[in-house]
């Protein structure tokens, strides 16, 4: 199995090793024993400090799609209309998971490497009367951040419930899920954390609850049965102590940093790798440079390449980055700078090899 010493894939980021050494503990079950409910409440409230909201949260063992199916099937019935705002593959994702639940999904599509515009969202809006909107704060397949803050009133004037999408984002980028709006909001562990993919997180909304109360979906990944879980001390299912407590550490970590130390090490990095990748004669994919994300850069595979040819040559010097999906398969590699990646000399030595093998 191969290994690589410069690790810039864009999720799963790289695992510290404390961060690890937290699955070494044996502890007791999950669903009888105060202290893990004691753990769970405590990473409840980091999250809500970190996330700037007063909503509920829960955290659930999985990766981060599994709270994402169960949050949509928790809130739409067939016959609804979900309205999916899309500038990539998980934007885009969105309304075609809709349609699998039977329920009537419209996209609202931007110019490629752009953002949708909120004159044509309130258009769209007044046309289709969704009942959700769905947004994507991060697009990792494009290394996009979008200005979910620029549509949120919008939404909120349609009296939609606001599902966004902020696991590539969140502790890289600010996240303000009150300030925006967001019912239902969505994290998972092995981005910008720098955890396994073990671990998923949901911020909801008063609203949401009564939607999902209304909807009352059963299933392994439904959101309903977490509603009272800490009151009455009853997990819908085994839950994960070891990665709860690995949270935690990780949790802990970004507030002893500072959020806002933590935003500036991920542009720092990001402007850096940018400008790296411009001097070399690369393209970025991000039309606009305020929409490049500080988590994940996307630069065009440049002429004379193709993708597994460019991605082998890196490797081979210790390097693994990222190639993308869907439409941009093949025409895009990113450079995952988050979570413990957002680390100057790392990208460095990255970008060092990017030239090297270019040359």
């Amino acid at each position: 199995m191969q290994t690589y010493k410069i690790p810039l894939v864009p999720g799963p980021s790289s695992v510290p090793l404390k961060y690890r050494e937290a699955y070494l503990t044996d502890y007791g079950s999950t669903d009888l024993e105060n202290d893990f409910f004691a753990l769970l409440a405590e990473n409840i409230s980091l999250l809500q400090q970190i996330l700037k909201t007063k909503n509920s949260v829960i955290i659930g063992s999985g990766e981060a799609m599994m709270i994402l199916w169960g949050a949509l099937k928790s809130v739409v019935k067939p016959g609804d209309r979900v309205l999916a705002v899309s500038n990539g593959l998980f934007g885009h994702g969105f309304g075609e998971m809709a349609e699998a639940m039977g329920v009537q999904a419209e996209y609202l599509e931007a110019p490629e490497g752009e953002f949708v515009d909120k004159e044509a969202l309130r258009r769209k809006i007044a046309e289709f009367r969704p009942d959700v909107v769905t947004a994507v704060h991060c697009e990792t397949p494009s290394g996009l951040l979008n200005p979910i803050e620029e549509i949120a009133p919008v939404v909120a004037e349609s009296g939609a419930l606001f599902v966004v999408d902020f696991v590539a984002s969140a502790v890289g980028a600010d996240v303000r899920v009150d300030e925006w709006g967001i019912d239902l909001g969505l994290l998972g562990s092995q981005k910008c954390l720098s955890l396994l993919p073990d671990i998923c997180m949901l911020t909801v909304s008063d609203r949401a609850w009564k939607r999902a109360k209304d909807i009352n979906y059963a299933g392994y990944d439904a959101i309903l049965p977490w509603k009272d879980a800490l009151i009455v001390k009853a997990m819908p299912y085994t839950h994960n102590w070891q990665a709860n407590a690995a949270l935690n550490l990780a949790l802990k970590s970004v507030l002893e940093e500072g959020l806002e130390n933590s935003f500036k090490r991920h542009e720092e990095a990001a402007a850096y790798c940018r400008r790296r990748a411009k001097d070399m004669g690369l393209k970025l994919y991000a039309a606009k440079e305020s929409l490049a994300s500080p988590t994940v850069t996307a630069v065009m595979v440049p002429d004379g390449w193709s993708w597994p040819e460019l991605d082998a040559a890196l490797r081979k010097e210790g390097l693994a980055v990222g190639g993308s999906y869907g439409p941009l398969a093949g025409k895009v590699f990113r450079i995952g700078h988050m979570g413990s990646q957002a680390d100057m000399e790392l990208v460095k030595r990255g970008m060092d090899v990017i030239e090297k093998v270019l040359k």
